[in-house]
């Protein structure tokens, strides 16, 4: 995936709010000097009205002048923040959610399981939405970490790509637990969309940076 920052081609919101103004004093002034060359010389135009009307032009254009400072130093501060991610490409992060990178027919996830679970299973499902494999859970308390190899419970190898990983579990009621997640994955790529930070994951899976966890250096292939 590629590196990418934000783009000064993307006309800001006080640069679009700067060429409205732009076109809105052109058009007083084309008034105005209309207004002077027809104004009756017994009922002269009365000064202090276009003078509280420049004054206010000139507030407006100071606000939208601030505003784009504003921007300027955000953007700055998100390149930076890409900037300081880059080192993390190539290695592995631990994010929190349910979304799992397959690569080289391996996955890993962790799940969390809360007191009082009686049954569960674990479930990964592809991309469409089918069931890839279906196994037991661990029922004691606490985190546990899950290594899927890609393979189906019939022994199918899955292709490499994105899954959803479930650990489910109920209580002896059968109410359904709350049960946390997080995923690991090698990560390829850093950008910044709508604002986020995020983080590409294998080929297809973006986290943003609030999601993080961990970051560790990836276990070479063997």
């Amino acid at each position: 995936m590629p590196i990418e920052s934000v783009s000064s081609a993307t006309q800001t919101k006080s640069q679009a709010a700067g060429a409205t103004l732009a076109g809105n004093f052109d058009q007083f002034l084309n008034l105005l000097v209309t207004q002077i060359k027809n104004q009756d010389p017994l009922d002269p135009l009365d000064a202090n009205e276009f003078t509280s009307q420049l004054v206010q032009f000139a507030s407006v254009e100071q606000q939208i002048f601030q505003s784009n400072l504003l921007e300027k130093q955000l953007s700055l501060e998100e390149n930076n923040q890409v900037a300081n991610l880059v080192g993390f490409i190539g290695m592995t992060a631990e994010v929190t959610g349910k979304t799992m990178p397959l690569e080289g027919s391996k996955g890993e996830f962790t799940y969390t399981m809360p007191a009082g679970a009686t049954k569960g299973a674990i479930i990964i499902t592809n991309s469409a939405g089918a069931t890839v494999y279906n196994g037991e859970v661990d029922l004691t308390q606490g985190k546990h970490a899950f290594n899927w190899d890609g393979k189906s419970e019939g022994g199918a190898l899955q292709p490499d790509g994105a899954y959803n990983v479930l650990a489910s579990a109920t209580d002896v009621n059968g109410k359904l637990l709350d049960i946390t997640h997080s995923v690991f994955g090698r990560v390829t790529g850093v950008s910044v969309e709508n604002s986020d930070i995020v983080l590409f994951m294998g080929d297809d899976i973006t986290v943003t940076q609030d999601k993080l966890l961990s970051v560790k250096e990836s276990k070479p292939a063997v």
